[in-house]
Protein backbone atom coordinates (compact mmCIF):
# COMPACT_ATOMS: atom_id res chain seq x y z
CA UNK A 1 0.00 0.00 0.00
CA UNK A 2 2.86 2.63 0.81
CA UNK A 3 4.14 2.10 -2.86
CA UNK A 4 0.66 2.32 -4.58
CA UNK A 5 0.40 5.43 -2.50
CA UNK A 6 4.16 6.81 -3.63
CA UNK A 7 3.31 6.42 -7.40
CA UNK A 8 0.03 8.19 -6.74
CA UNK A 9 2.40 11.10 -5.43
CA UNK A 10 4.38 10.71 -8.12
CA UNK A 11 1.93 10.90 -11.21
CA UNK A 12 0.27 13.68 -9.32
CA UNK A 13 3.57 15.59 -8.62
CA UNK A 14 4.70 15.25 -12.32
CA UNK A 15 1.04 15.64 -13.63
CA UNK A 16 1.04 19.31 -11.49
CA UNK A 17 4.22 20.09 -13.24
CA UNK A 18 3.05 19.09 -17.06
CA UNK A 19 0.20 21.10 -16.81
CA UNK A 20 2.27 24.47 -16.13
CA UNK A 21 1.63 27.17 -19.03
CA UNK A 22 4.75 28.37 -19.11
CA UNK A 23 6.51 24.87 -19.59
CA UNK A 24 6.06 24.74 -23.65
CA UNK A 25 9.73 23.38 -24.11
CA UNK A 26 10.68 19.37 -24.43
CA UNK A 27 12.23 18.99 -21.75
CA UNK A 28 14.39 15.69 -20.87
CA UNK A 29 12.46 13.81 -17.86
CA UNK A 30 14.99 13.04 -14.67
CA UNK A 31 15.48 9.30 -14.30
CA UNK A 32 13.59 8.31 -11.46
CA UNK A 33 14.06 5.22 -8.89
CA UNK A 34 11.36 3.18 -7.41
CA UNK A 35 11.87 0.88 -4.09
CA UNK A 36 15.52 -0.51 -3.59
CA UNK A 37 17.98 -1.02 -6.83
CA UNK A 38 17.98 -4.16 -8.17
CA UNK A 39 21.85 -5.66 -8.20
CA UNK A 40 23.21 -6.97 -11.24
CA UNK A 41 26.49 -8.64 -9.56
CA UNK A 42 24.85 -12.00 -10.17
CA UNK A 43 22.05 -13.45 -12.68
CA UNK A 44 18.66 -13.09 -11.51
CA UNK A 45 17.07 -16.91 -11.25
CA UNK A 46 12.94 -17.25 -10.80
CA UNK A 47 11.65 -15.61 -8.43
CA UNK A 48 9.73 -12.34 -7.00
CA UNK A 49 11.46 -9.06 -8.04
CA UNK A 50 10.49 -5.32 -7.58
CA UNK A 51 12.64 -2.44 -7.38
CA UNK A 52 14.97 -0.54 -9.77
CA UNK A 53 16.56 -1.57 -12.59
CA UNK A 54 19.74 1.22 -12.37
CA UNK A 55 20.99 2.70 -15.86
CA UNK A 56 23.33 1.41 -18.19
CA UNK A 57 23.71 -2.14 -16.35
CA UNK A 58 23.89 -5.47 -18.02
CA UNK A 59 21.38 -7.94 -16.24
CA UNK A 60 21.24 -11.59 -17.16
CA UNK A 61 18.47 -13.21 -16.43
CA UNK A 62 18.68 -17.01 -16.05
CA UNK A 63 14.65 -17.88 -15.25
CA UNK A 64 11.22 -16.12 -14.96
CA UNK A 65 10.77 -13.01 -12.90
CA UNK A 66 7.29 -12.26 -11.78
CA UNK A 67 6.23 -9.06 -10.46
CA UNK A 68 3.71 -9.64 -7.91
CA UNK A 69 0.39 -7.15 -7.24
CA UNK A 70 0.89 -4.38 -5.07
CA UNK A 71 4.66 -4.33 -6.44
CA UNK A 72 6.41 -2.25 -9.19
CA UNK A 73 9.29 -3.47 -11.54
CA UNK A 74 11.21 -0.21 -13.06
CA UNK A 75 13.70 -0.63 -15.77
CA UNK A 76 15.88 2.56 -16.40
CA UNK A 77 17.74 3.92 -19.67
CA UNK A 78 20.17 1.83 -20.59
CA UNK A 79 19.67 -1.11 -19.46
CA UNK A 80 20.63 -4.65 -21.19
CA UNK A 81 18.81 -7.47 -20.08
CA UNK A 82 19.90 -10.47 -21.44
CA UNK A 83 17.50 -13.58 -21.20
CA UNK A 84 18.61 -16.84 -20.79
CA UNK A 85 16.26 -20.71 -20.96
CA UNK A 86 13.42 -18.68 -22.36
CA UNK A 87 12.60 -16.78 -19.52
CA UNK A 88 9.62 -14.45 -19.35
CA UNK A 89 8.52 -11.38 -17.39
CA UNK A 90 4.98 -11.99 -15.90
CA UNK A 91 3.13 -9.06 -14.85
CA UNK A 92 0.52 -9.00 -12.10
CA UNK A 93 1.80 -5.39 -10.30
CA UNK A 94 3.69 -2.47 -12.18
CA UNK A 95 5.69 -2.86 -15.28
CA UNK A 96 7.82 0.20 -16.31
CA UNK A 97 10.59 0.35 -19.38
CA UNK A 98 11.75 3.99 -19.49
CA UNK A 99 14.35 3.68 -21.95
CA UNK A 100 15.55 7.41 -23.87
CA UNK A 101 16.55 8.37 -27.36
CA UNK A 102 20.18 8.28 -26.78
CA UNK A 103 20.16 4.91 -24.26
CA UNK A 104 17.53 2.43 -25.20
CA UNK A 105 16.46 -0.30 -23.08
CA UNK A 106 17.42 -3.53 -24.79
CA UNK A 107 15.97 -6.87 -23.90
CA UNK A 108 16.87 -10.11 -25.85
CA UNK A 109 18.33 -13.56 -26.03
CA UNK A 110 22.00 -13.20 -26.19
CA UNK A 111 22.63 -16.48 -28.52
CA UNK A 112 20.52 -14.22 -31.45
CA UNK A 113 22.18 -11.75 -33.50
CA UNK A 114 20.31 -9.56 -36.09
CA UNK A 115 20.95 -10.42 -39.90
CA UNK A 116 20.17 -8.49 -42.76
CA UNK A 117 18.88 -9.07 -46.41
CA UNK A 118 17.86 -12.39 -47.62
CA UNK A 119 15.75 -13.95 -45.00
CA UNK A 120 13.95 -16.98 -44.61
CA UNK A 121 11.78 -18.80 -41.96
CA UNK A 122 13.96 -21.64 -41.74
CA UNK A 123 17.36 -20.44 -41.51
CA UNK A 124 16.50 -16.63 -39.97
CA UNK A 125 16.61 -17.41 -35.58
CA UNK A 126 14.37 -14.28 -35.69
CA UNK A 127 11.27 -16.71 -36.08
CA UNK A 128 11.83 -19.09 -33.79
CA UNK A 129 11.41 -17.44 -30.32
CA UNK A 130 14.45 -16.88 -28.09
CA UNK A 131 13.78 -15.31 -24.68
CA UNK A 132 9.81 -15.57 -23.54
CA UNK A 133 7.83 -12.36 -23.40
CA UNK A 134 6.21 -9.66 -20.91
CA UNK A 135 2.75 -11.35 -19.43
CA UNK A 136 0.83 -8.97 -17.61
CA UNK A 137 -2.50 -10.50 -16.03
CA UNK A 138 -5.56 -9.08 -15.56
CA UNK A 139 -4.49 -7.60 -12.04
CA UNK A 140 -1.97 -5.53 -13.89
CA UNK A 141 -2.76 -2.15 -13.34
CA UNK A 142 0.04 -0.66 -15.69
CA UNK A 143 2.68 -1.49 -18.36
CA UNK A 144 4.43 1.59 -19.80
CA UNK A 145 7.63 0.46 -22.31
CA UNK A 146 9.64 3.39 -24.00
CA UNK A 147 12.35 3.65 -25.95
CA UNK A 148 13.05 -0.60 -25.83
CA UNK A 149 14.16 -2.72 -27.96
CA UNK A 150 12.10 -6.61 -27.54
CA UNK A 151 14.38 -8.87 -29.72
CA UNK A 152 13.55 -12.31 -30.47
CA UNK A 153 10.31 -12.70 -28.24
CA UNK A 154 8.21 -15.62 -28.32
CA UNK A 155 9.98 -18.63 -26.62
CA UNK A 156 6.78 -20.95 -25.92
CA UNK A 157 5.39 -20.95 -22.87
CA UNK A 158 5.90 -23.65 -20.38
CA UNK A 159 2.95 -23.18 -18.70
CA UNK A 160 0.07 -20.62 -17.67
CA UNK A 161 1.70 -18.03 -15.58
CA UNK A 162 -1.04 -16.95 -13.55
CA UNK A 163 -4.83 -18.11 -13.18
CA UNK A 164 -8.20 -16.85 -13.53
CA UNK A 165 -7.19 -15.24 -17.16
CA UNK A 166 -9.99 -13.62 -19.02
CA UNK A 167 -8.43 -14.25 -22.10
CA UNK A 168 -8.04 -18.43 -22.23
CA UNK A 169 -4.28 -18.20 -22.03
CA UNK A 170 -2.49 -21.20 -22.45
CA UNK A 171 0.72 -23.29 -22.25
CA UNK A 172 2.43 -23.10 -26.10
CA UNK A 173 1.25 -18.96 -26.47
CA UNK A 174 4.02 -16.92 -27.90
CA UNK A 175 3.58 -13.72 -28.33
CA UNK A 176 6.09 -11.07 -26.99
CA UNK A 177 3.50 -8.59 -25.37
CA UNK A 178 0.61 -9.78 -23.98
CA UNK A 179 -1.91 -7.80 -21.54
CA UNK A 180 -5.33 -8.75 -20.33
CA UNK A 181 -6.51 -6.25 -17.74
CA UNK A 182 -9.46 -4.66 -18.67
CA UNK A 183 -9.77 -2.00 -16.72
CA UNK A 184 -5.60 -1.09 -16.65
CA UNK A 185 -3.31 0.65 -19.48
CA UNK A 186 -0.43 -0.70 -21.79
CA UNK A 187 1.72 2.04 -23.18
CA UNK A 188 4.35 0.98 -25.59
CA UNK A 189 5.55 3.93 -27.67
CA UNK A 190 8.58 4.52 -29.33
CA UNK A 191 10.02 1.30 -29.42
CA UNK A 192 11.36 -1.86 -31.54
CA UNK A 193 10.21 -5.15 -31.84
CA UNK A 194 12.70 -7.47 -33.93
CA UNK A 195 11.39 -11.00 -34.49
CA UNK A 196 8.52 -13.48 -33.28
CA UNK A 197 7.01 -16.94 -34.32
CA UNK A 198 3.54 -15.54 -33.86
CA UNK A 199 1.96 -12.88 -32.84
CA UNK A 200 4.23 -9.89 -31.70
CA UNK A 201 1.54 -8.85 -29.13
CA UNK A 202 -1.78 -10.37 -27.73
CA UNK A 203 -4.14 -7.51 -26.40
CA UNK A 204 -7.76 -8.48 -24.41
CA UNK A 205 -8.91 -5.15 -22.69
CA UNK A 206 -7.51 -2.03 -21.22
CA UNK A 207 -6.31 0.85 -22.57
CA UNK A 208 -3.80 1.22 -24.74
CA UNK A 209 -1.29 4.14 -26.86
CA UNK A 210 1.23 1.86 -29.30
CA UNK A 211 2.75 4.77 -31.30
CA UNK A 212 6.00 5.33 -33.30
CA UNK A 213 7.44 1.67 -32.92
CA UNK A 214 8.92 0.25 -35.23
CA UNK A 215 8.00 -3.87 -36.02
CA UNK A 216 10.35 -6.10 -38.22
CA UNK A 217 10.16 -10.10 -39.26
CA UNK A 218 7.19 -10.59 -36.79
CA UNK A 219 5.34 -13.97 -37.53
CA UNK A 220 6.87 -16.95 -39.13
CA UNK A 221 3.85 -18.70 -41.41
CA UNK A 222 1.49 -17.02 -39.14
CA UNK A 223 0.87 -14.75 -36.91
CA UNK A 224 0.03 -10.68 -36.60
CA UNK A 225 1.76 -7.49 -35.74
CA UNK A 226 -0.07 -5.56 -33.09
CA UNK A 227 -3.10 -7.62 -32.08
CA UNK A 228 -5.86 -6.11 -29.75
CA UNK A 229 -8.75 -8.53 -29.12
CA UNK A 230 -11.63 -7.79 -26.20
CA UNK A 231 -12.67 -4.86 -24.84
CA UNK A 232 -9.37 -3.26 -25.81
CA UNK A 233 -9.81 0.72 -26.53
CA UNK A 234 -7.00 2.59 -27.50
CA UNK A 235 -4.80 3.72 -30.86
CA UNK A 236 -1.83 2.16 -33.17
CA UNK A 237 -0.17 5.32 -35.13
CA UNK A 238 2.86 6.36 -36.49
CA UNK A 239 4.46 2.87 -36.62
CA UNK A 240 6.57 0.84 -39.32
CA UNK A 241 5.59 -2.68 -39.51
CA UNK A 242 7.64 -4.71 -42.49
CA UNK A 243 7.72 -7.86 -43.37
CA UNK A 244 4.81 -9.14 -41.47
CA UNK A 245 3.86 -12.43 -41.60
CA UNK A 246 -0.23 -11.37 -41.71
CA UNK A 247 -1.73 -8.69 -40.66
CA UNK A 248 -0.04 -5.74 -39.12
CA UNK A 249 -2.64 -4.01 -37.33
CA UNK A 250 -5.99 -5.82 -36.24
CA UNK A 251 -8.48 -5.47 -34.15
CA UNK A 252 -11.27 -8.40 -33.02
CA UNK A 253 -14.06 -7.99 -30.15
CA UNK A 254 -12.64 -11.71 -28.77
CA UNK A 255 -13.75 -13.32 -25.36
CA UNK A 256 -15.32 -10.64 -24.09
CA UNK A 257 -18.32 -9.26 -22.63
CA UNK A 258 -17.04 -5.70 -21.36
CA UNK A 259 -17.71 -3.93 -24.78
CA UNK A 260 -16.26 -4.15 -28.26
CA UNK A 261 -12.45 -3.65 -29.37
CA UNK A 262 -12.40 -0.07 -30.60
CA UNK A 263 -8.91 1.47 -31.94
CA UNK A 264 -7.61 4.11 -34.14
CA UNK A 265 -5.15 3.65 -37.03
CA UNK A 266 -3.42 6.15 -38.57
CA UNK A 267 -0.24 7.44 -40.17
CA UNK A 268 0.98 4.24 -39.86
CA UNK A 269 3.59 2.44 -42.75
CA UNK A 270 2.97 -1.03 -43.93
CA UNK A 271 5.42 -2.36 -45.87
CA UNK A 272 5.36 -5.84 -47.61
CA UNK A 273 3.03 -7.72 -45.39
CA UNK A 274 0.80 -10.50 -45.61
CA UNK A 275 2.87 -13.22 -47.51
CA UNK A 276 3.84 -15.93 -44.87
CA UNK A 277 0.74 -16.82 -44.31
CA UNK A 278 -0.07 -20.57 -44.19
CA UNK A 279 -3.47 -20.35 -43.39
CA UNK A 280 -6.58 -20.13 -45.59
CA UNK A 281 -5.38 -17.41 -48.36
CA UNK A 282 -7.67 -14.33 -48.06
CA UNK A 283 -9.20 -15.08 -44.94
CA UNK A 284 -6.64 -12.69 -43.35
CA UNK A 285 -5.23 -9.32 -44.61
CA UNK A 286 -1.90 -8.49 -45.19
CA UNK A 287 -2.33 -4.79 -43.47
CA UNK A 288 -5.04 -4.18 -41.79
CA UNK A 289 -7.92 -6.42 -40.61
CA UNK A 290 -11.05 -5.17 -38.64
CA UNK A 291 -13.43 -8.17 -37.95
CA UNK A 292 -15.30 -10.18 -35.11
CA UNK A 293 -17.53 -6.89 -34.06
CA UNK A 294 -14.25 -4.60 -33.35
CA UNK A 295 -14.43 -1.39 -34.57
CA UNK A 296 -12.00 0.89 -36.37
CA UNK A 297 -11.01 4.64 -37.76
CA UNK A 298 -8.25 3.82 -40.37
CA UNK A 299 -6.54 6.96 -41.84
CA UNK A 300 -3.79 8.49 -43.63
CA UNK A 301 -1.88 5.14 -43.51
CA UNK A 302 0.95 4.56 -46.07
CA UNK A 303 0.77 0.60 -47.65
CA UNK A 304 3.36 -0.50 -49.89
CA UNK A 305 3.61 -3.50 -51.42
CA UNK A 306 1.37 -5.92 -49.30
CA UNK A 307 -1.27 -8.60 -49.69
CA UNK A 308 -4.14 -7.10 -49.16
CA UNK A 309 -5.60 -3.49 -47.77
CA UNK A 310 -7.59 -2.56 -45.16
CA UNK A 311 -9.78 -4.92 -44.78
CA UNK A 312 -12.87 -4.82 -43.10
CA UNK A 313 -14.41 -8.57 -42.87
CA UNK A 314 -17.79 -9.13 -43.59
CA UNK A 315 -19.05 -12.73 -42.68
CA UNK A 316 -18.50 -16.09 -41.70
CA UNK A 317 -15.24 -17.83 -42.06
CA UNK A 318 -14.49 -21.61 -41.33
CA UNK A 319 -16.14 -22.19 -37.63
CA UNK A 320 -15.38 -18.30 -36.97
CA UNK A 321 -17.39 -15.74 -37.37
CA UNK A 322 -15.82 -12.56 -38.74
CA UNK A 323 -18.24 -9.88 -39.32
CA UNK A 324 -16.81 -6.36 -38.09
CA UNK A 325 -19.43 -3.94 -36.26
CA UNK A 326 -20.07 -1.14 -39.29
CA UNK A 327 -23.21 -0.08 -37.47
CA UNK A 328 -23.43 3.17 -36.37
CA UNK A 329 -23.59 3.36 -32.46
CA UNK A 330 -24.13 6.95 -30.74
CA UNK A 331 -22.76 5.42 -27.37
CA UNK A 332 -19.49 3.68 -28.81
CA UNK A 333 -15.97 5.84 -28.71
CA UNK A 334 -15.59 4.88 -32.38
CA UNK A 335 -19.09 5.90 -33.35
CA UNK A 336 -18.58 3.43 -37.48
CA UNK A 337 -16.15 2.21 -38.44
CA UNK A 338 -14.43 4.33 -41.31
CA UNK A 339 -11.15 3.48 -43.76
CA UNK A 340 -10.15 6.55 -46.09
CA UNK A 341 -7.30 9.03 -47.10
CA UNK A 342 -5.03 5.96 -47.73
CA UNK A 343 -2.12 5.44 -49.76
CA UNK A 344 -1.28 2.49 -51.67
CA UNK A 345 1.54 0.96 -54.00
CA UNK A 346 1.80 -1.86 -55.42
CA UNK A 347 3.98 -4.28 -57.42
CA UNK A 348 2.39 -7.17 -59.52
CA UNK A 349 5.64 -9.21 -58.39
CA UNK A 350 3.61 -12.47 -58.31
CA UNK A 351 0.58 -14.15 -58.33
CA UNK A 352 0.08 -16.53 -55.10
CA UNK A 353 -3.97 -16.64 -55.93
CA UNK A 354 -5.36 -19.97 -56.94
CA UNK A 355 -6.69 -19.61 -59.97
CA UNK A 356 -4.53 -16.89 -60.68
CA UNK A 357 -6.29 -13.53 -60.58
CA UNK A 358 -4.84 -10.09 -62.44
CA UNK A 359 -2.39 -8.17 -60.74
CA UNK A 360 -1.48 -9.96 -57.16
CA UNK A 361 -1.67 -7.43 -55.05
CA UNK A 362 -3.29 -4.19 -56.90
CA UNK A 363 -6.65 -6.52 -57.02
CA UNK A 364 -6.48 -6.02 -53.47
CA UNK A 365 -6.44 -2.70 -52.43
CA UNK A 366 -9.84 -2.83 -51.69
CA UNK A 367 -9.74 -6.78 -50.38
CA UNK A 368 -11.83 -8.55 -52.29
CA UNK A 369 -13.93 -12.15 -51.15
CA UNK A 370 -11.41 -14.50 -51.33
CA UNK A 371 -12.35 -16.34 -48.72
CA UNK A 372 -14.98 -15.03 -47.10
CA UNK A 373 -17.03 -11.71 -47.67
CA UNK A 374 -15.84 -8.32 -46.94
CA UNK A 375 -17.73 -4.83 -46.82
CA UNK A 376 -14.21 -3.09 -47.04
CA UNK A 377 -15.68 0.84 -48.68
CA UNK A 378 -13.52 1.52 -52.06
CA UNK A 379 -11.40 5.30 -50.45
CA UNK A 380 -13.05 8.27 -52.19
CA UNK A 381 -9.78 10.29 -51.24
CA UNK A 382 -6.07 9.12 -50.77
CA UNK A 383 -3.97 7.76 -53.19
CA UNK A 384 -5.61 6.17 -55.57
CA UNK A 385 -8.99 7.01 -55.52
CA UNK A 386 -10.65 3.50 -55.52
CA UNK A 387 -13.73 4.69 -55.14
CA UNK A 388 -13.40 6.51 -58.93
CA UNK A 389 -11.71 3.63 -60.21
CA UNK A 390 -13.96 0.65 -59.11
CA UNK A 391 -17.18 3.33 -60.25
CA UNK A 392 -20.49 3.61 -58.20
CA UNK A 393 -21.64 -0.21 -59.56
CA UNK A 394 -18.61 -1.86 -57.38
CA UNK A 395 -19.96 -4.54 -55.36
CA UNK A 396 -18.41 -5.33 -52.18
CA UNK A 397 -15.70 -8.20 -52.23
CA UNK A 398 -15.77 -8.24 -56.25
CA UNK A 399 -13.02 -9.44 -57.94
CA UNK A 400 -11.65 -6.48 -60.34
CA UNK A 401 -8.42 -5.48 -62.60
CA UNK A 402 -6.40 -3.66 -61.25
CA UNK A 403 -3.50 -3.51 -63.89
CA UNK A 404 -3.29 -0.09 -64.22
CA UNK A 405 -2.07 0.88 -60.91
CA UNK A 406 1.03 -1.52 -61.07
CA UNK A 407 3.55 0.42 -59.92
CA UNK A 408 1.76 4.06 -59.61
CA UNK A 409 2.15 6.23 -57.48
CA UNK A 410 6.01 5.38 -56.15
CA UNK A 411 5.95 7.11 -52.44
CA UNK A 412 9.44 8.20 -52.97
CA UNK A 413 11.52 6.79 -50.55
CA UNK A 414 14.53 8.18 -49.14
CA UNK A 415 16.00 4.68 -49.44
CA UNK A 416 14.13 1.64 -50.62
CA UNK A 417 13.45 0.05 -54.14
CA UNK A 418 10.63 0.34 -55.31
CA UNK A 419 9.92 -1.70 -57.63
CA UNK A 420 10.33 -5.00 -55.99
CA UNK A 421 13.22 -6.81 -57.16
CA UNK A 422 10.98 -10.15 -56.93
CA UNK A 423 8.24 -11.38 -54.76
CA UNK A 424 10.23 -13.91 -52.99
CA UNK A 425 12.81 -10.69 -51.86
CA UNK A 426 9.37 -8.99 -50.75
CA UNK A 427 8.39 -12.02 -48.22
CA UNK A 428 11.77 -11.47 -46.69
CA UNK A 429 12.16 -8.07 -46.16
CA UNK A 430 13.27 -6.15 -42.88
CA UNK A 431 14.29 -2.72 -42.15
CA UNK A 432 18.11 -3.12 -42.75
CA UNK A 433 19.61 0.08 -43.77
CA UNK A 434 16.57 1.60 -45.75
CA UNK A 435 15.57 4.84 -45.15
CA UNK A 436 11.77 5.28 -44.99
CA UNK A 437 11.52 8.90 -44.52
CA UNK A 438 9.79 10.59 -47.44
CA UNK A 439 11.96 12.40 -50.30
CA UNK A 440 10.76 15.98 -51.44
CA UNK A 441 8.20 15.18 -54.15
CA UNK A 442 6.46 12.38 -52.88
CA UNK A 443 2.81 12.32 -53.54
CA UNK A 444 1.97 11.21 -49.81
CA UNK A 445 3.13 14.38 -48.91
CA UNK A 446 0.16 16.87 -47.71
CA UNK A 447 -2.07 13.88 -48.71
CA UNK A 448 -3.46 12.82 -45.41
CA UNK A 449 -6.30 14.49 -43.27
CA UNK A 450 -5.66 15.91 -39.87
CA UNK A 451 -9.22 17.01 -39.59
CA UNK A 452 -11.66 13.80 -40.31
CA UNK A 453 -10.11 11.62 -37.45
CA UNK A 454 -8.97 12.40 -33.56
CA UNK A 455 -6.73 9.79 -31.49
CA UNK A 456 -8.56 8.14 -28.32
CA UNK A 457 -7.49 9.33 -25.37
CA UNK A 458 -10.41 7.62 -23.12
CA UNK A 459 -8.23 5.95 -20.03
CA UNK A 460 -4.90 6.69 -21.22
CA UNK A 461 -2.55 8.96 -19.01
CA UNK A 462 -0.03 11.18 -20.21
CA UNK A 463 2.99 11.03 -18.14
CA UNK A 464 6.23 11.04 -18.81
CA UNK A 465 7.26 8.16 -16.84
CA UNK A 466 3.51 6.47 -15.91
CA UNK A 467 1.81 6.83 -19.04
CA UNK A 468 2.12 8.13 -22.50
CA UNK A 469 4.61 10.48 -23.52
CA UNK A 470 2.29 12.03 -26.11
CA UNK A 471 -0.70 10.98 -28.16
CA UNK A 472 0.33 12.26 -31.17
CA UNK A 473 -2.59 13.35 -33.61
CA UNK A 474 -2.81 12.99 -37.54
CA UNK A 475 -0.45 14.05 -39.38
CA UNK A 476 -0.75 15.53 -43.20
CA UNK A 477 2.37 13.13 -44.36
CA UNK A 478 0.81 9.51 -45.52
CA UNK A 479 2.76 7.10 -43.17
CA UNK A 480 4.69 7.23 -40.18
CA UNK A 481 7.27 9.67 -40.76
CA UNK A 482 6.26 13.23 -40.55
CA UNK A 483 8.29 15.79 -42.81
CA UNK A 484 7.81 18.49 -39.98
CA UNK A 485 9.87 16.05 -37.86
CA UNK A 486 6.83 14.50 -35.63
CA UNK A 487 5.87 10.99 -36.00
CA UNK A 488 7.86 8.20 -35.48
CA UNK A 489 11.56 9.27 -34.72
CA UNK A 490 13.63 6.00 -35.43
Amino acid sequence: MKKLKFISLCLSVIALASCSKKDKAVVSVPQIQVGKPISNTAPLTTGNYKGTMLANQTYTVTGDITVNLGDTLLIQKGVKLNMENGANIFVNGTFISLGTSDAPITITDPRRSKTTGTSTVGTDSAYVGGWGGIYASNSAPLVVIKWTHLDFGGAALKAIPFSGTNAGLKAGNQYILYFENPTGVFILEDSWLYGSPDDATRFYGGFYNIMRNTMEKCGSNGGDGFNAKGSAVGNMCYNLIIGGATNGTKTASDNTTAGECQFTMYNNTYINDGFRNNGVFGARSGSVEIENNSRALVYNNLIVNCAFGVRIAGGPGGNKVYLADTTYSATSIIKQTATDYNFFYGDNAGNTYTPPQPAAITGQFVPTSVAQAVVTHPQAHGIPNMASFLGSTYTFGFVYDGTSLIGKNNPMFKNFPLPAPTLSWITQCSVDGYDFHLSAGSPAIGAGTTTVVAPITTGIPVNANFGSSGITPPGADMGCYQTNGTGNQH
